[in-house]
């Protein structure tokens, strides 16, 4: 077994210095009795006892922690005692020392316990590298140790960071054949790495099967479904937890914010805002920083700034998600204004906070600033840049119509270019209209991710735009040959307590007649403004007629027609859409701000348009 574990740990010994035992060291133990005149033929287990003692005292000091263990060796406690070993990998654990030094001491020990595996364990699985928490997990086989119901939890831990799914799936039928399954802590831990893991269908059912559920149930498997792209089920579990009498935590409001954010639910992340002020905590500065994030997301900037200069504790990932909010809502330049008064404030911006800042120049046309930045980025902080940073780089030529540039720019990167540089190049193509570097960049995208369908919808719209209808039916054999389907085009509204999504041409809602008539309406009252529809938008070989018929559908303007229709005169109107909003959606969108007199905000896939007055934040550049 002793044999075994060396093997195991033999790359990560410790090179650790033992103090010397000068004064300090006789200070920090002077409350020992003098050992002469206490025994005369086997200290050790005085000494140990002695050690233990001190060790439970040490609370915050790993320099007291090393001088007991240097003390214990001048006095001849070797390190394979269990007793004293254990309880210097205990305390080191809990001071989050370096596990290489408790590694070092688990080496050594002969015949360590469970409760000494499960220390190990948990260092491991708390610590920045939790893979050796499986690898110990494994060795405990192999030294014979059955697990008991502390090394599972930890154990999952690991997993759930290391996002191994597949070695979750292994614990957790370990788990049900030794019988621990049924224990709560044990299954939040379990609902805890497979929401972690992106399962979070399984991690709902495992909560489904559970007897007792407690908050930290609750907030895995909301947090669970928040992160996973199923706002809308966090939503209604969170609503299911209060009919429950389950008081919500900061982790839950955080969760529940991020939800919301997602949804474009700014009705409801309000409502949330107005129950943390109620339970005390608007001063915690995780969930600020999520109410600040929501207003961003919501395109309600001004909201985020209030919460912003209202915070008492600011950290960087505050003022980066500002910066980030400012960019994507069109107002990049009063996102490097806050960049220098994040600089002035003496702060370090982190990687993120540069590609805020980079976003905030490739949406804003601000093609020599965006290479500066870039270029402080590296010389004055110190920040390597990742791939990140140069597909921002990529954006900020291709947007500004230098495709070739963004090309060139590509074959030069450090980095070898990931797809969605290859996709960001591509999509820069379908807008400019470079046919032979698109076909170039679909090349590479072939190679990389064959099976995307984007890619496919940007090569097909790029060969409309240039009439060639028989690529554009070669495009779409492929695509059906290979089994690749479009993603369907959505827009989110909110109406009351509820979020209501539209489809191209959508039918399903009660109120579709009057949504229709609504949007006849719209059509007559936006063309005696001038309004001619964008045909060219419309990338199918049909007659003008159809196309301005299929135009006429999209889902921004169902939606928009809907809430037109249910919300009182001068209501600003919120619409989410998973996909770039069309030039054609843009012009009509910017007459009906104009026509009913309503701020529009539209949130597409990549930015935000604050529509008002005839006019468009992104001043027709996005």
């Amino acid at each position: 077994m002793h044999s075994n574990r060396s093997s195991f740990v033999r790359s990560s010994i410790l090179h650790y210095s033992i103090p010397t035992l000068a004064h300090n060291t006789r200070n920090h133990l002077s409350s020992l009795p003098n050992l002469k005149q206490t025994y005369t033929e086997n200290p050790v287990p005085y000494i140990v006892k002695k050690c233990i003692a001190r060790l439970q005292l040490c609370a915050s000091s790993i320099f007291k922690l090393k001088q007991i263990h240097a003390f214990s060796i001048r006095h001849a406690v070797p390190l394979s005692n269990p007793e004293m070993g254990k309880h210097l990998i205990f305390t080191i654990v809990s001071l989050l020392a370096p596990m290489s030094y408790a590694q070092h001491i688990f080496g050594q020990i002969q015949g360590p316990n469970i409760f000494t595996w499960n220390t190990m364990i948990r260092g491991y699985a708390e610590s920045e590298n939790p893979w050796p928490a499986i690898e110990l997990y494994r060795q405990m086989h192999v030294s014979s140790i059955e697990p008991d119901t502390h090394t599972y939890p930890f154990l999952l831990k690991a997993v759930a960071k290391l996002t191994a799914v597949r070695e979750g799936e292994k614990i957790h039928s370990i788990s049900i054949r030794n019988g621990f399954e049924s224990l709560v802590f044990v299954q939040n831990s379990l609902v805890h790495m497979y929401a972690a893991c992106g399962h979070a269908d399984s991690a709902h059912k495992m909560f489904d099967l559970m007897v007792d559920r407690d908050l930290v149930a609750w907030n895995s498997v909301i947090n669970g479904f928040a992160l996973n792209g199923m706002p809308s089920e966090a939503l209604t579990l969170f609503r299911e937890m209060g009919l429950e009498g389950v008081q919500p935590d900061g982790f839950t409001m955080v969760s529940l914010l991020s939800a919301c954010a997602e949804l474009g639910a700014l009705a409801l992340g309000r409502r949330a805002h107005v129950y943390i002020l109620k339970i005390g905590l608007s001063v915690n500065l995780h969930v600020n920083n999520a109410l600040l994030d929501l207003y961003a997301k919501c395109g309600s900037i001004r909201e985020a700034q209030k919460v912003f200069n209202e915070m008492e504790d600011k950290n960087v990932v505050s003022w980066t998600s500002l910066i980030v909010g400012l960019a994507v809502n069109g107002f990049g330049k009063e996102a490097l204004e806050l960049f220098k008064e994040l600089e002035r404030e003496r702060l370090v911006p982190s990687e993120i906070t540069f590609v805020g800042v980079l976003y905030a120049c490739s949406h804003c046309g601000m093609v020599d600033a965006g290479f500066k930045f870039f270029k402080r980025m590296k010389n004055e902080y110190g920040i390597v840049p990742r791939i990140e940073h140069y597909g921002c780089m990529v954006d900020l030529l291709g947007r500004s119509g230098k495709v070739k540039e963004a090309y060139e720019y590509i074959q030069n990167m450090p980095l070898q270019p990931n797809a969605v540089v290859w996709r960001t190049l591509l999509g820069a193509c379908t807008i400019h209209g470079n046919l032979a570097l698109g076909e170039v960049a679909r090349a590479q995208l072939l190679q990389l991710e064959p099976g995307h369908s984007g890619d496919y919808v940007l090569l097909s719209n790029l060969y409309a735009a240039e009439r060639h209808w028989s690529d554009v039916q070669k495009v779409r054999r492929i695509m059906l040959t290979e089994g690749v389907r479009k993603t369907p085009g959505y827009s989110l509204v909110e109406l009351g307590n509820c979020v209501y999504e539209f489809t191209m041409g959508d039918s399903s809602h009660p109120q579709s007649k009057d949504i229709y008539a609504m949007l006849a309406e719209i059509t007559k009252l936006l063309k005696l403004e001038g309004y001619m529809p964008h045909t060219t938008n419309v990338l199918a070989d049909i007659e003008e007629e159809e196309k301005e018929n299929a135009l006429s559908y999209h889902s921004e303007k169902i939606a928009i027609a809907f809430m037109l229709i249910n919300t009182a005169a001068g209501t600003p109107i919120r619409v989410v859409k998973n996909l770039r909003a069309c030039a054609d959606c843009h012009l009509a969108i910017k007459l009906i701000s104009k026509v009913f007199n309503r701020e529009i905000v539209v949130r597409d896939r990549s930015r935000f348009h604050h529509f008002k007055d005839g006019s468009c934040s992104c001043r027709d550049y996005w």
